[in-house]
């Protein structure tokens, strides 16, 4: 029987979960499956992966064919480069203390990465939402301004006195006859 690891659909439209799971390449993509290894939330930032690596190992091990997702989060855990390592001993390039400090080098490395993503996410986010408040801020202010302005006393002009008015018309008035 050919046995291939794969994702089981779950979640919402919009939404997906899969699980990672052991099934004959004959069952169809949501149905009947050997093993569940684990689950893979692609929602999150970044992707939340969780999964048996000892049984993931072990079916690799027997011949069981990842598809490409599969394979990529096989990868992402580790999966893929333990069992090159465990080749590797198996046609004696080096001794498995070896194989097991090299992974575990691995394994520190990435775990340094995935947090220094997870930090920056977090710094980008903090100051993204710092951006919003501010902007909000001055938003509010000047809403705040133009109501202060609209709700002010006006300033009343006192009328000219009627006599400047017509002591300023009469000239003009003899200017026009003149001409």
């Amino acid at each position: 029987m050919a046995t291939k690891i794969r994702l089981q659909r779950f979640g919402k439209k919009g939404k997906p979960f899969y699980h990672v799971v052991v099934a004959d390449s004959r069952a169809p993509r949501d149905g009947k499956f050997i093993e569940r290894l684990g689950s893979y939330n692609p929602n999150t930032n970044p992707a939340t992966i969780e999964l048996d690596f000892d049984s993931a190992l072990n079916w690799l091990i027997q011949g069981a064919q990842p598809t490409d997702t599969a394979k990529a989060i096989l990868s992402y855990k580790g999966v893929l480069y333990k069992k090159h390592l465990l080749g590797g001993v198996t046609k004696g390039a080096f001794d498995e203390a070896t194989a097991d400090a090299r992974f575990n080098e691995w394994l520190e490395k990435k775990g340094g990465l995935i947090e220094s993503k997870k930090e920056s996410l977090s710094k980008l986010q903090a100051e993204s939402k710092q951006a919003a408040f501010e902007a909000e801020a001055k938003k509010k202010a000047d809403i705040a301004a133009a109501i202060a302005a609209k709700n002010a006393p006006k300033v009343v002009e006192e009328p000219i006195a009627e006599e400047a008015v017509e002591e300023s018309a009469a000239p003009a008035a003899d200017e026009a006859e003149e001409k």
